[in-house]
């Protein structure tokens, strides 16, 4: 070849054009095949969403995020094996990152709230997934909640009665939050008791009492906790 003419790339570094960000990495679980080609169709549509793995159960969607990379997990709630619910539980439990969304036919308040305190971020209606569910998976890898319409006013209901039954909805006793304001700032659980006039073995009983509450599992998470309730200034 001479001098002038273009050398080639190597074969093995391939030209890429334009590269953008990687595309959300997602799971389907649906025990219905149709219902994941269907499903799937909607998402790879879209260049930054893309199915990477199926299955037709809680369990194998379970062991397709511990072999795999996946970012968003889209679940079926009634599923055989493991349900989304369950599903949704060990999922977390294997990878606290991950995102999960529910995908169900079910228009239903006692699983809504089941799907939002199993840990799921987002709740769709298999029936509007067309004009949903790329919104919501989208709203989820910003750690954002997707509630259709009619769950957000089963919310708002269920607020609303629990209010007008005088229950109180204040997750933590004041002592607590007291004591989550101390850790979020750094303090020991010695330098706590001495402020707050009470002793070492109470503070340890306020930790555990905030982790138990509030489903996390150290010091670190529960100064992100304080930050995001506005506890302490980040």
């Amino acid at each position: 070849m001479s001098a002038s003419e273009p050398s080639e790339p190597p074969e093995s570094v391939p030209a890429r054009s334009d590269a953008g960000p990687a595309p959300i990495r997602i799971l389907l679980a649906d025990d219905h095949a149709l219902v994941r080609r269907g499903v799937r169709l909607i998402l790879d549509h879209e260049p930054d969403l893309r199915v990477v793995a199926e299955a037709g159960d809680g369990a194998e969607a379970v062991e397709e995020v511990r072999r795999r990379e996946i970012d968003l997990a889209v679940l079926d709630i009634a599923m055989p094996r493991l349900t989304g619910l369950q599903a949704t539980r060990e999922l977390l439990a294997i990878r606290p990152g991950l995102r999960v969304l529910m995908l169900t036919m079910h228009d239903n308040e006692q699983y809504l709230f089941q799907a939002l305190k199993a840990g799921a971020c987002g709740y769709v209606l298999k029936s509007v997934a067309d004009r949903d569910l790329i919104t919501a998976c989208r709203a989820a890898m910003r750690d954002e909640p997707f509630l259709y319409p009619g769950a957000v006013s089963a919310l708002i209901r269920h607020y609303l009665d629990r209010a007008r039954q005088g229950e109180d909805d204040q997750l933590l006793t004041p002592r607590e939050e007291e004591v989550l304001k101390l850790v979020a700032e750094g303090h020991s659980s010695k330098s706590i008791a001495d402020m707050l006039f009470i002793s070492l073995k109470t503070v340890h009983r306020h930790r555990a009492n905030l982790l138990h509450k509030l489903g996390l599992h150290d010091r670190l998470a529960l100064t992100r906790y304080a930050i995001r309730a506005g506890i302490v200034e980040p």
